[in-house]
C-alpha cells in the first residue's frame, strides 16, 4: 500500500499524474503516442494473466510473427522448455483461462518467456518472484537475470535480497518516496531501509522479532 505499483502504472501510461512529469530516454511520455511508449516496455507482473489457448499462442502475444525456433529460444532462457518439451503437446500445451493448467512457477516463467520475446529495452518486475516457492524462486532468479540483462529494471519487491544489487534502491510509504541509494548507501543511513534489512537478517537467524517496520 505504499504506492509501488501505482508508479509502475504510471510509466505504463494505465494511470495519469495529476501533477510532474514522467519521461523515457528524455522524452516526457504525453508527447509521445501509448503505442510506442509500450513498445519500450515489457512487463512481468505479480500475477500473470495467461489467455485460453496453447503456450505458443500466450508467447506470440508479445510478437505475433515470431518463428517457431524464437518461441524455443525465448523458452530456454526463462527456464520453462524442459517443461513444455515434456508436455505430449509441447508448444501446442494448452494452459486454460489465466494460466489454470500450469503451476504458479510455470505461469511465471511463460510470462518471463513472454517479456523476452518481446525484447524491449525497460523491464518492469512487479513482485516476480512473491508467490513462488523457494526452489522455483531460485529458477526463476536464473531467467530474471537473462531477461534484464543490458536493460533498463523497475524492480517492486518485499523481499530485500531481490533489490540489493540493484543501482538504486528507492524506499516507499504512504505514496512518499522516504529514502533513495544503493543498498551500501541507505545501510550507512541507518534509516527505514537498514532497519528492513536487520529484521529480515534477525527473523532468517530464527530468532524472535518483537514489533515491525511499517
Amino acid at each position: 500500500g505504499s504506492g509501488k505499483t501505482t508508479v509502475a502504472n504510471l510509466v505504463l501510461r494505465t494511470l495519469a499524474p495529476t501533477s510532474g512529469v514522467i519521461e523515457i530516454d528524455g522524452q516526457p511520455v504525453e508527447e509521445v503516442t501509448l503505442d510506442w511508449v509500450r513498445e519500450q516496455i515489457a512487463l512481468v507482473p505479480q500475477d500473470p494473466y495467461l489467455f485460453y489457448g496453447t503456450i505458443a499462442d500466450n508467447l506470440r502475444l508479445a510478437k505475433p510473427e515470431a518463428t517457431d525456433q524464437e518461441l524455443i529460444d525465448a523458452a530456454r532462457a526463462a527456464n520453462i522448455w524442459d517443461f513444455i518439451q515434456s508436455s505430449p503437446d509441447g508448444m501446442q500445451t494448452l494452459v486454460g483461462e489465466r494460466g489454470l493448467s500450469l503451476s504458479g512457477g510455470q505461469v511465471q516463467r511463460v510470462a518471463i518467456a513472454r517479456a523476452l520475446l518481446k525484447n524491449a529495452p525497460i523491464i518492469v518486475l512487479d513482485e516476480p518472484t512473491s508467490q513462488i516457492d523457494l526452489e522455483t524462486e531460485s529458477v526463476i532468479h536464473e531467467a530474471l537475470a537473462r531477461l534484464t540483462a543490458n536493460r533498463t529494471v523497475l524492480l517492486i519487491a518485499h523481499r530485500l535480497k531481490t533489490v540489493q544489487t540493484a543501482d538504486r534502491i528507492v524506499v516507499m510509504a504512504h505514496g512518499r518516496v522516504i529514502e533513495q541509494g544503493s543498498h551500501d548507501q541507505l545501510l550507512a543511513q541507518n534509516g527505514t531501509y537498514a532497519r528492513m534489512v536487520g529484521t529480515t537478517r534477525t527473523m532468517e537467524s530464527g530468532h524472535a522479532v518483537a514489533g515491525g517496520v511499517a
